[in-house]
């Protein structure tokens, strides 16, 4: 028998593993890791602190001895009260025992979701610019992303003429994330309807990621579940991250057909058993209580909003005004730099951190994600600093285009 001498890891990774992308949202954070004096408008996560009656919530749980196991689906109150929420918000009705289930956030439930429906080379319809996670998960769960470019003149937003291009015989998932990160776009009714005929007419399921749902400063949130017809077809993914300010508590749920969740919790429970009972007694808080933290929030973020896109306006850079999440999406082509290489000039010559557009696909080129869940001192600070690197390289394309 000959050994083998020398090892290689490499060659026992999986090659669907190996030729992943890493995260581009996750390289700047390294960056902005290892510069001081950096005011970062890259991290996609609120600055307030979790309410203090949320997090008495959890410490009082961690007092009464709540330290064990959840059922796979979780807390049968939190369930109830995801329902309550989901029915007073967008008129659904879901059967909390039997359709709503607790995951390990918003990302664990889209991550699920497509590996619960996936058959190697079933196609994945995603509007990009894109969350970064949804084309790899695809991958990982076997199916092959189809990104459907969406473009500022339209507002960012998925049409239903746009959508029918990129349909074919393997299509079988749309991903859906309005408001959207990274753009802020959302889908009116109407445009949610147009889409909705789609969706009956080629038989699609919908991954309808409504993690940013209550983040909209125009008009009543939507849920595309709610539309006639749609929420048999919805696997509708939701959490606490962003309206409650929890990121870190890694509390998300799921809504869906009795078939799809029933499939959904088998994969749950050998990888995830469930989510964590203190951090699920801190939601259980928030959907009772804390209503008002999330309208002043919101509040907030539409003051800070206002500011950056008057801002970025003002030094040149056409922007889209975005209509909800905390995100707005820049053209930075007027500088004649592309997204990469502005956020790394950006960062090495102001100290201003953002996230090239590319993080989000190949359609992001062009623009650059700045996130304004920021206080209004680091906002203001930031836009001088950047108003600043715009212009030195505004005035080199005319001294540049002079000379020619």
């Amino acid at each position: 028998m000959t050994i083998a001498h020398g090892f290689e890891a490499r060659r026992f990774i999986t090659p669907v593993v190996r030729d992943l992308p890493p995260s581009g949202i996750r390289r700047f954070f390294e960056l902005v890791a290892s510069t001081k004096g950096v005011i970062s408008l890259g991290v996609g996560e609120p600055d307030f602190v979790t309410p203090w009656h949320i997090r008495e919530a959890c410490v009082q749980s961690l007092e009464r001895g709540y330290t064990m196991y959840t059922s796979n689906y979780g807390l049968p109150e939190l369930r109830r009260a995801i329902a309550d929420y989901l029915a007073w918000r967008f008129g659904l009705t879901y059967d909390p025992m039997k359709q709503i289930m607790v995951t390990i956030g918003a990302s664990e439930a889209v991550d699920l979701a497509l590996r619960t429906v996936l058959n190697p080379g079933d196609e994945v319809l995603i509007p990009e610019p894109c969350y970064v996670s949804y084309q790899p998960i695809t991958q990982l769960a076997g199916g092959i992303p189809v990104p459907i470019p969406t473009t500022m003149t339209d507002g960012f937003a998925l049409t239903a003429a746009r959508l029918e291009h990129y349909i074919t015989p393997r299509s079988k998932v749309l991903i859906l994330c309005f408001p959207n990160n990274p753009t802020g776009a959302v889908l009116s009714r109407e445009e949610m309807q147009a889409i909705a005929r789609l969706v009956e007419k080629y038989n699609l399921l919908v991954i309808s990621d409504e993690i940013y749902a209550e983040l909209r400063y125009e008009g009543q949130p939507l849920s595309f579940a709610s539309l006639p017809g749609m929420q048999e077809r919805t696997i509708l993914v939701s959490g606490f991250s962003k309206a409650f300010a929890m990121t870190g508590w890694r509390i998300g749920y799921v809504a869906a057909h009795p078939d799809f969740l029933a499939a959904m919790v088998k994969i749950h429970q050998y990888t995830i058993l469930c989510a964590p009972v203190m951090g699920q007694m801190a939601a259980l808080e928030a959907l009772r209580h804390g209503r008002q933290d999330v309208e002043r929030m919101v509040e907030q973020y539409d003051q800070r909003r206002r500011l950056v896109y008057s801002r970025l306006r003002e030094m040149g850079l056409d922007c889209f005004e975005p209509r909800g999440a905390f995100y707005i999406f820049p053209s930075i082509a007027a500088t004649g730099l592309d997204s990469v290489t502005f956020a790394e000039e950006l960062l090495k010559e102001e100290k201003v951190a953002v996230v090239p557009g590319t993080a989000f696909g190949a359609s992001g080129e062009g623009f650059i994600r700045c996130s304004y869940a920021a206080s209004l001192t680091d906002l203001t600070e930031a836009m001088n600093r950047m108003e600043r690197f715009v212009a030195r390289r505004l005035a080199f394309n005319q001294r540049a285009v002079a000379q020619a």
